[in-house]
């Protein structure tokens, strides 16, 4: 907490003394950052130019919902729904269009440093006061991003030096009436006079007490203790060069289980508990010649985790108990990634009739894990190695008509023959409202242990875990995207909708099986199966009045099938459809702002899922499939601005989830299922903050 006060108190200092004759970048529609993507290409580029659909979370939609962290900004972008899956320790993956967190490419900065062990944890470690936007691209993105974006890829882009000013803020949530969140954390941005060099800054220091929904004294939300920093700047040696560096470091506890806090954890009847060490960057250069028709991208992406965790129930048994306290089941992780490539673009025109903007690359990712728990013989030691080399074609023929094309190969270790992905991709636009694009991509995911596979859960009394088929090789997709955009603009208002059509097809799909018991506890075995479709239609609206009142919203319809019925639990009838996968789920945002109040309603809707529940825990004594209620999470947030002069105080108090649409049937006591959790990610929940600006 110090240190954060400390950062707090010296960036405003340097801000309050700074000279008023700096010069500002100037915020024009060319340069607006909400306008330009570059997930589609890897090339910055219009939104509305870009052949393939990019919806965008800026940070202001992530301040007006008030999420505290990655995970609660990505529920407000169609056709994404992001679940928590363990009642202990709390989990959380990201599904796009109904596929899970295991089919999503994360990406920071346009690197895949979101390594497999960082995806149980990272969506909710990474605070929201680091990111300048969120780009999501749906269907398949093999083609750019290799293994793994079959589902979608997101792309998080971290706080962008853009003009000189500093922020400070504290917020406090009360969970349920029960259980204290507080956060404090602080921005900076300095960008020089001549513009050819900026650093952005950010801290967040995040304490937040466990909550226990059933009063049993086992909890639903963990304990945490995060503190994270970073640093974004540029350089711009040259006028034709660019030079990019970022850092993120993250250390997080966290405790799950009996309450409260027991230490050491394994003397609590039940309990995960999780220190993470966190550190990731990376380093691009950029050239441009050629007249600036040609540059050259180099570049170098770090990740290095290192976990200490306790996973374990106390036995009733003397004997085991004896074993037990002697060897109790700790455990360590340690995560490297590393991503390097090179990228060459040049843009040929005329090219037949307009213009085709070439992309060549080369790109290697590298990434560690490994994990073990010696009391449970568990141990990973997985080395995946995957060199890519790309070849795009991005032709805009003329201001209606735009193919974008491209082809990768992969060379990957854990894959005998080299994987080909294809990417097909058309933009017409009928008149200056209207849009169709049309796509069509293939993907693959390798054969190895992903982000879900590496978590051990609680249930039966002991605990689950998951081990790879020696037989098991890549999955396979093709992906078809149609979708329709229309944007209409006034004088005063600016309205429109999307409709977006996904096919998705799954070849060997992979599947977990139940494969019995051992000493331990249940052991699912993750195989092949024989195929899956995911199909359905994203819709979205949206209206801007005179910049004072802005709606916007989603809803999705889907299904999500294998083609034979898939065993989820020994014993049970196996059955076609995904589990956890809603057919229906939504959103939306309604703001009003003005000189000195806003406030924003935001509503999320969750269908109805079919979610296996294992025996153990007194309330549950059957084995069974359960198909549960669908939920509607409402939120209100009102913000008032107090400013003079270069200074602005902002006060802001809300409710999350109002009428505490929550789980009801959580199971109780330590030998529960701790997997059965679904729905909203908290109870009802009040807060108040208070945030100091300086510009």
């Amino acid at each position: 907490m110090r240190f954060v006060i400390l950062f707090c108190f010296i960036v405003t200092n340097t801000f309050s003394q700074s000279d008023a004759k700096v010069s500002y970048p100037q915020k024009d529609s060319v340069v607006n950052l909400e306008d330009i993507v570059v997930t589609a290409t890897k090339t910055p580029k219009r939104k509305t130019n870009s052949p393939i659909l990019i919806n965008i979370i800026n940070s202001e939609v992530i301040r007006n919902v008030q999420a505290c962290n990655l995970s609660e900004s990505l529920s407000f972008q169609t056709g994404l729904r992001v679940e928590t899956d363990c009642q202990t320790c709390n989990y959380t993956q990201l599904r796009i269009n109904g596929m899970s967190g295991g089919f999503t490419q994360i990406l920071i900065n346009g690197r895949p440093t979101f390594s497999p062990l960082m995806g149980l944890y990272a969506l909710e470690q990474l605070p929201s006061n680091m990111i300048e936007k969120i780009e999501v691209m749906k269907g398949g993105g093999s083609t750019l991003y290799g293994s793994s974006a079959i589902g979608g890829t997101v792309n998080i882009i971290t706080k962008i030096p853009k003009e000189n000013n500093s922020q400070i803020e504290f917020a406090t949530h009360l969970i349920d009436q029960q259980s204290n969140d507080y956060s404090v954390l602080g921005n900076a941005s300095i960008v020089s006079e001549s513009k050819k060099a900026g650093l952005s800054l950010f801290v967040n220091k995040r304490d937040r007490e466990a909550y226990d929904s059933n009063n049993d004294r086992f909890s639903e939300l963990p304990q945490l203790n995060n503190l994270s920093f970073g640093a974004n700047m540029y350089f711009l040696p040259m006028e034709n060069q660019k030079l990019d560096i970022n850092f993120n470091s993250v250390y997080e506890y966290r405790y799950g289980g009996e309450m409260p806090v027991q230490n050491p954890s394994h003397f609590a009847n039940q309990s995960e508990e999780r220190t993470h060490r966190i550190f990731m960057g990376n380093i691009d250069y950029q050239i441009n010649f050629n007249n600036y028709n040609s540059s050259l991208i180099t570049y170098l992406a770090y990740q290095n985790t290192n976990r200490e965790h306790y996973t374990g129930i106390k036995p009733d048994d003397d004997i085991k108990l004896d074993i037990f306290l002697k060897k109790p089941p700790y455990g360590d992780s340690y995560v490297k990634t590393l991503n390097t490539g090179l990228q060459l673009n040049h843009m040929v025109s005329p090219f037949f009739s307009g213009d085709n903007l070439l992309t060549l690359g080369v790109d290697y990712l590298h990434d560690s894990v490994f994990d073990e728990i010696n009391a449970y013989n568990y141990h990973v030691d997985q080395v995946s190695k995957d060199l890519g080399i790309f070849l795009q074609s991005d032709w805009e023929i003329n201001q209606k008509l735009s193919f974008l094309n491209g082809l990768r190969a992969d060379f990957h270790n854990f894959v005998d023959k080299t994987i080909f992905s294809l990417r097909a991709s058309m933009l017409y636009k009928a008149n200056d409202d209207l849009q169709f694009r049309f796509g069509y991509g293939t993907g693959f995911r390798a054969p190895q242990a992903l982000d879900t596979d590496l978590h051990i859960a609680f249930a039966g009394g002991g605990i689950s875990r998951v081990t790879l088929s020696p037989k098991l090789k890549e999955e396979k997709s093709e992906s078809f995207n149609l979708s329709m955009n229309y944007d209409k603009a006034k004088e005063n208002w600016i309205a429109g909708f999307t409709f977006d059509l996904f096919y998705t097809r799954l070849i060997n799909a992979f599947i977990l099986k139940p494969i019995g018991q051992d000493a331990f506890g249940e052991v699912f075995e993750k195989q092949n199966g024989q195929g899956a479709l995911i199909k359905g239609i994203n819709f979205e609206a949206r209206a801007n009045f005179n910049s004072v009142v802005q709606l916007e919203g989603g809803y999705t319809v889907q299904s999500s099938n294998f083609d034979n019925s898939v065993e989820y639990i020994k014993g049970i009838p196996a059955i076609k459809e995904f589990i956890r996968t809603p057919d229906t789920y939504g959103y939306a945002v309604l703001s009003y702002t003005n000189k000195n109040v806003s406030s924003t309603v935001n509503y999320v809707y969750t269908g109805s899922m079919k979610v296996p529940h294992f025996a153990g825990a007194p309330n549950q004594l059957i084995d069974e499939i359960v198909t549960t209620d669908s939920f509607s999470e409402l939120s209100l947030k009102f913000n008032y601005t107090i400013s003079a002069a270069s200074v602005s105080l902002d006060l802001y108090t809300g409710i999350k989830n109002i009428f505490n649409d929550y789980q009801r049937d959580f199971d109780i006591g330590k030998n529960r299922d701790s997997n059965y959790i679904y729905g909203p990610a908290q109870p009802k929940t009040t807060y108040f903050g208070v945030r100091l600006s300086f510009n």
